[in-house]
């Protein structure tokens, strides 16, 4: 993927260097990691690299619109690639997993609020919780599931 990565970069006017091209490819390869996933994935790529540096680059890509970031309440911060549509979020309460679920209907944002305050909303976002397939199979993933919802 590295010659699509160099591309994307240099069509968002950054610098092509190793550093970003290993952390961009890493948030392509593993969505929804959080920083320590994506600088032990960096590491696999370059070797040792600092994790400031990892933390630049991913401030220098979230700039510049190429990832997102996400924090869900009480979550780590984890970053993706998709960030060319209004998709939302589901996390699992008892052991993290994210993932992504689209708008239901219409353009972005797909939810309208009842009041705007005259603000031009481009954006929605929505996070839901619950437990995952693999959680909700298990007695603690029930016993967690059934704390929050008391």
């Amino acid at each position: 993927m590295s010659p699509e990565i160099e591309q994307i970069l240099r069509h968002a006017q950054l610098r092509v260097t190793r550093p970003r091209i290993a952390v961009l490819n890493a948030v392509h390869e593993h969505p929804h990691a959080d920083t320590n996933s994506i600088i032990d994935a960096v590491r696999q790529d370059l070797g040792e690299v600092s994790h400031q540096a990892v933390y630049d680059v991913l401030q220098a890509l979230t700039g510049a619109g190429l990832i997102r970031k996400i924090q869900p309440s009480g979550s780590l911060a984890r970053y993706e690639a998709r960030v060319a549509d209004n998709h939302h979020h589901i996390v699992c309460r008892s052991c993290g997993a994210v993932a992504d679920v689209d708008c239901t209907v219409g353009f972005a944002p797909c939810l309208t609020p009842s009041e705007a305050h005259g603000y031009a909303i481009d954006e929605a976002e929505v996070i839901y919780w619950g437990l995952c397939p693999t959680c909700s199979a298990t007695p603690a993933g029930v016993l967690a599931e059934a704390a929050h919802t008391h």
